[in-house]
């Protein structure tokens, strides 16, 4: 992640150094100030599961498994209270999805675990916009020797924040999704186990945006967005394996088998070794997202009624 942060702190100060020529005045950007908006895209778990060819690597986009892509969306609204500045609320709701059964690296395959949970999340995010383009254009020729101007919008953005997720993880047996946590797979409550953990973890959010308008009224863009989380229960794996025949006998054959479904090499994975490590799970989503101005068209309304107002004064 450390070539991630360089670029985007290179980018800032570039950006930051030369923004304030690029601005128009301040009715402009007062006319963006409320959006409502929403996206869709791709999204990517970064945890105990799947990966590359290779050792696992915590955290980082480097152990993409692009099979193990999964699908999203997101609505929010957008408050710009600052020509550099705005905040957003919003709502996402995505699949995640990992398996071991996809990477050739020896001990995950062999070690077989694999998942999908829903997650959604609510977060409260700050931007700062490094760097804008705007300006409104006159629509029409007002005389010989005025030219038509198009409007420009365009930003780039930072941001950050906070948030909090909730997460169901399952796995398939005998062709049907089942729900890992009541099953205890790593002897969740039981005597030397570790703790019973809730469903749902905070989470700092941070990314880039770039979008441009597509007229007065409509924005696009994309936005990346990278998750960490204070779980490492997304996934369902953290510790150790626990006694198998004690899962079977009080909580079921579906715990017996989704704790440790290896199959070559099980000797590797008995009661009392490493099922996961205690890293901390991430994740992460590109999303193409479009933004509804709720500002301009209040303001336009407001100002003809003025000006209705004022043409027939006595």
């Amino acid at each position: 992640m450390k070539y991630f942060y360089s670029v985007v702190l290179i980018i800032t100060f570039s950006a930051v150094s030369a923004q304030h020529t690029n601005f128009n005045s301040q009715r402009n950007w007062s006319l963006n100030k409320k959006e409502i908006m929403f996206g869709f895209g791709a999204t990517q778990f970064l945890g105990d599961l799947g990966g590359l060819d290779r050792i696992g690597t915590d955290y980082s986009l480097a152990d993409i498994d692009w099979r193990s892509t999964g699908v999203g969306g997101m609505m929010g609204y957008r408050y710009r209270f600052h020509p550099y500045w705005a905040t957003t609320t919003s709502l996402n709701i995505g699949l995640l999805k990992g398996d071991d059964a996809l990477t050739n690296e020896i001990i995950r395959n062999s070690r077989n675990l694999h998942f999908r949970s829903i997650i959604i999340e609510l977060h409260q995010r700050l931007e700062i916009i490094v760097f804008a383009n705007e300006k409104l254009g006159n629509r029409y020729n007002l005389s010989r020797h005025s030219k038509k101007m198009g409007d420009h919008n365009s930003q780039f953005y930072l941001f950050g924040g906070v948030g909090i997720s909730y997460f169901n993880p399952k796995a398939e047996f005998n062709d049907k999704w089942i729900k890992l946590r009541p099953l205890s797979t790593e002897g969740q409550g039981f005597p030397d186990g570790p703790k019973k953990t809730l469903p749902v973890t905070l989470t700092i959010p941070f990314g880039f945006g770039y979008r441009w308008g597509l007229n007065r009224m409509w924005r696009m863009g994309i936005e990346a967005t990278y998750v960490k989380t204070f779980s490492d229960y997304i996934d369902d794996v953290h510790g150790s394996y626990y006694d198998s025949d004690f899962l079977a006998a009080n909580v079921g054959t579906e715990s017996e088998y989704l704790s440790n479904p290896s199959g070559e090499n099980s000797a590797w994975f008995a009661s009392g070794q490493q099922r996961g490590d205690d890293e901390k799970d991430a994740y992460f989503y590109v999303n193409i997202t479009f933004y509804r101005n709720i500002t301009y068209k209040d303001y336009a309304k407001q100002r003809k009624m003025n000006k209705w107002k004022g043409r027939y004064k006595f």
